[in-house]
């Protein structure tokens, strides 16, 4: 019988991939965030498919705006299987709804940003930003 030889990288791939620094893979490592994550024999990370799965997880959770501390969390629970699936489900609910959050923060946020460009390029067109001005007072 064949054994199919998995996908091994080296850190310096996998931090290249990742626009990680090697030094961030190692903390990620020894926080228990890559679970699996095993060296060759002369200490180099191997980091496997499974292994990029987990930090795929690691940098949504980190890009999401969840702590360290709680990815571990998560990644503890991940460990346990289907025993704790109710609790990663609620820590993805809740994720969502302060995702939510700050999409409706970022789209304000958008609206005056997208305001003061049509408003700065009316006034450099002008040379002034007297009758920009004056235009939003006649509008009130």
């Amino acid at each position: 019988m064949d054994t199919i030889k998995e996908n091994t990288y080296q850190i310096g791939e996998v931090a290249r991939k990742y626009h990680l620094s090697v030094a961030t893979l190692r903390y990620y490592d020894q926080e228990g965030l890559i679970p699996g994550l095993s060296k060759s024999a002369s200490g180099v990370h191997q980091f496997t498919d499974e292994n990029l799965g987990a930090l795929d997880v690691v940098e949504c959770l980190k890009n999401a705006g969840m702590s360290i501390k709680d990815i571990k969390v998560f990644m503890e629970l991940a460990s346990q299987g289907d025993a704790t699936l109710a609790e990663r489900q609620a820590m993805f609910y809740d994720l969502k709804e302060r995702l939510q959050a700050k999409l409706v923060t970022l789209e304000e946020t958008m609206k005056m940003v997208d305001f003061k460009c049509t408003y700065y390029t009316q006034a450099v067109a002008d040379g002034t930003e007297r009758y920009v001005k004056e235009a939003m007072h006649r509008v009130d």
